[in-house]
This record gives C-alpha cells, structure tokens and sequence, in this order.
C-alpha cells in the first residue's frame, strides 16, 4: 500500500472508531456528545480521557456548531474546528492501525497447538 492509501485507510478507521464510540456514549447517555456532563467529568479523569480521546473530534464538532448557532464563534472558527476534527481523527486512526499491527504480529508468536 502506498502512502495516500494508508492515509486514507487511518482517516476511515479513525473516523469509523469516532462514529461507533460517539453513537455508543449517545445511546447510553441520551444526549448529544460534548465536552460536558456526563461525557467530560473532573471525579472521573480516567473516563473522561477515553471518551474524548475516541469521541472527541465529534464533541468538538457539535460543540463548535452550537457556538456557531448562537454567534459565539465566527465562520473561520468554525473551519478551523472542523480541521482540527479531522486531524484528530487521522492520528486515532494512525494510532488503532498500528495497535492492530503490533497485535497481529504478536498472535503470530503464540502457539496455538494442544
């Protein structure tokens, strides 16, 4: 595979690890995903690590649409969120890719003989 390949296979497996983790935490919660409770909490650090960390780009997302809506932010703010988001998913998915990989390489060392 070449490099646009690759790129483009980490931003579709970044963006698909956002959409499910996103939906998922929608589901459970009953609210849109955002960088507030019960999604982003300082009693819970560890959780709210992992959830901005696979859901985050969507949070921001959403959050910088609301400020868009009521005028807090301008238009370029908007596309710089936007670009951000997509930058955050292209490193998650970088970073599941090569999660995969070192798991791949490692169940070829077990023995699965009995």
């Amino acid at each position: 595979m070449g490099p646009v390949e690759l790129t483009a296979l980490a931003f579709l497996v970044g963006l698909t690890a956002c959409g499910l983790a996103g939906s998922a935490m929608e589901l459970v919660a009953g609210r849109k995903v955002a960088f507030t409770e019960p999604y982003v909490s300082s009693a819970h650090v560890l959780r709210s690590l992992a959830a901005t960390a696979c859901a985050g780009p969507f949070m921001l997302l959403n959050d910088a649409l609301d400020a868009r809506r009521e005028g807090r932010i301008s238009s370029v703010a908007l596309v710089s969120c936007g670009c951000t988001a997509v930058a955050w998913m292209l490193a998650l998915g970088i970073v599941l890719v090569a999660i995969a990989c070192w798991g791949a390489a490692n169940l070829g060392s077990f023995d699965f003989q009995a």
